[in-house]
């Protein structure tokens, strides 16, 4: 079973994925004694588990064992992209504080489109680097005063969460060259998914041995690993599938804004200023570029378009 939605559902289905994938950063300020690579084998291990389950319910086992066998270059570094992501990102909230990690992810839009420029010579409309400007602009705004002055521990956290939006970029470049293929050369791109969460478990388990976490830390991290990641994941490829790159990468800096309310919500911090300016400006880019796209798609944008 295949999910196919239109460019309006893809969008819906994007901002639902940044709402579940947003939860992380409070939920693991909420752990009692998880270490750095504990944190991140258990939510991986769970992930593969569920993921594993949905895509059998959904493809069955046979087509998830042709998918390895016959998979390619494309499919390996998508993989390859995936277990960076899950890897990267819980070491990164361990060693910093959410907000830079969040900071860092933001370039994700601006390394997205520029890969693909480059990779697919995908050329971009005026409106998108725009957005992706003032969505910049909103994010130094909302943390930049935390960002600055920060430890060594601070810098090695942002530089392993500099790794996310580069493995991220890249990611979604390669779901368009696959969507370029013929349709009999395509490969699907949900198993990539499950090959990197797998990954990503193997090479944490080691280092997080032997494993000493809570029954408590380990109920949250499996409940990231099904909720934050699982579910999320198999639908971000479904959108990614519609999307354009660039377009796909803008959409996932609401997972900033819904992040700061979440810690709001559950941690007592109360946004400053600078956080709900910022975070107005981020909003207004993401639904500007996102109307305009949509107007231009409607029967009115089409005629003004032949009209100029």
């Amino acid at each position: 079973m295949r999910i196919e939605l239109t460019h309006g559902r893809a969008v819906a289905v994007m901002v639902l994925v940044t709402l579940l994938w947003s939860i992380a950063g409070v939920v693991t300020r909420h752990l009692d004694s998880a270490q750095p690579f504990e944190v991140t084998f258990w939510r991986s291990a769970a992930n593969a588990v569920a993921l594993g389950g949905l895509l059998v319910w959904q493809r069955g086992a046979r087509a998830l064992l042709k998918d390895l066998r016959i998979g390619g270059r494309l499919f390996w570094l998508c993989s390859l992209c995936w277990c960076v992501m899950f890897t990267a990102f819980m070491l990164a909230m361990t060693l910093t504080t959410v907000a830079n990690v969040l900071i860092t992810m933001a370039t994700a839009p601006l390394f997205t489109a520029l890969i693909a420029r480059v990779a697919l010579h995908q050329k971009l409309p005026l409106r998108t680097w725009l957005a992706i400007v003032a969505a910049g602009c909103g994010i130094a705004w909302m943390y930049g005063a935390e960002v600055a002055g920060g430890s060594p521990q601070d810098l090695l956290g942002v530089l392993v969460a500099a790794m996310v939006p580069l493995a991220g970029a890249t990611m979604w470049t390669l779901q368009q060259a696959n969507a370029r293929r013929a349709e009999g050369e395509r490969i699907e791109m949900t198993t990539p998914v499950l090959v990197g969460a797998v990954a990503s478990a193997l090479v944490t388990l080691p280092p997080a041995w032997p494993l000493a976490a809570s029954g408590h830390d380990i109920g949250l991290l499996v409940m990231l690993g099904v909720v934050q990641l699982a579910i999320p994941c198999v639908l971000a490829v479904a959108a990614g599938r519609v999307l354009k790159a660039p377009e796909a990468a803008l959409l996932g800096l609401l997972e900033i804004i819904f992040g700061v309310a979440w810690t709001w919500l559950g941690g007592n911090e109360s946004p400053t200023a600078a956080v709900l300016g910022g975070g107005g400006l981020v909003l207004l880019a993401l639904a500007g570029n996102e109307a305009v796209a949509l107007w231009r798609a409607s029967p009115a944008g089409r005629a003004q378009a032949g009209a100029s």
